[in-house]
């Protein structure tokens, strides 16, 4: 893999992974374009994702500041977002390490991705609309409870599913536990620090020896800039239009997205 399609490729997962419309249907799409294929540009896909996870650190350094003056006993609210976060994180974790390797084996195809791409699209859709006639008042991130935590870690483990999104089944179990879907969305990056941080890492041990010496380090240090420059841009802009537009729009994209994936990689 040369340093330009490392770069298209980090512009894609910086772009697409923390909007609900799944990064990996669009890498999956995007490989296929290029001509990449092999475990290689697999476990590339999946440590790019630490350049997108740079861009959310940076961005809400006030909360990981808050958090680690938490566990220093100075912050109870964020000891509390702190534990959330770890809690919300263990279902993905556990269940993840536990069917990694069928995942990878049997999801990872055409059927698969863009089945999942729709029947999220239409959850959007339906959730939207929900969530607009809903009433009740506004929760913020502070009220988040170890139950919320909980169900919204659980929902999480839906994106081990290729093409589901996790943004996608974190921001939606927000908005079904009444939080505002910008809050969904903060707490949904947040959770991305621990959940991506760790699939990285865990990736990485398996296949980064294998990718090294088919990409090099100039071809990751492209990727992963790629990808931190576009989702700080990324993360602004989505905050800014789910206050306007909501999550409709991206419930129509997906289902665009599944059957462009379908046309394009079906006779693949």
């Amino acid at each position: 893999m040369d340093p330009l399609h490392a770069f298209l490729l980090g512009v894609v997962e910086g772009f697409t992974e923390f909007l609900p419309i799944s990064s990996t249907g669009h890498l999956i799409l995007v490989t296929h374009l290029l001509g990449l294929s092999g475990d290689a540009v697999k476990t590339f896909e999946v440590v790019i994702q630490a350049g997108a996870l740079g861009a959310v650190a940076a961005l809400y350094r006030d909360d990981l500041a808050a958090m680690w003056r938490g566990l220093l006993g100075r912050d109870a609210a964020g000891r509390r977002l702190f534990w959330n976060l770890i809690l919300s994180f263990l279902p993905a974790a556990v269940i993840g390490v536990a069917l990694h390797r069928l995942i990878k084996a049997h999801l990872f195809t055409i059927g698969p991705v863009a089945a999942a791409l729709a029947a999220g699209g239409v959850l959007m859709l339906g959730v939207d609309q929900w969530s607009r006639r809903a009433k009740g008042p506004a929760r913020g991130i502070e009220s988040m409870t170890p139950r919320d935590a909980l169900l919204i870690g659980l929902a999480q483990c839906l994106a081990l599913w290729p093409g589901t999104s996790r943004a996608m089944a974190t921001i939606v179990a927000g908005l079904l536990l009444g939080f505002p879907a910008t809050v969904a969305a903060e707490y949904s990056f947040l959770l991305a620090l621990p959940t991506l941080g760790a699939a990285t890492l865990f990736d990485a041990s398996l296949g980064g020896q294998a990718l090294l010496q088919e990409s090099g380090i100039l071809s990751l240090a492209s990727g992963f800039l790629g990808a931190a420059g576009v989702a700080a841009l990324a993360i602004r802009g989505f905050i800014q239009y789910l206050t306007q537009r909501g999550l409709a729009p991206f419930g129509w994209y997906r289902l665009a997205l599944a059957l462009v994936v379908w046309w394009t990689l079906s006779g693949a």
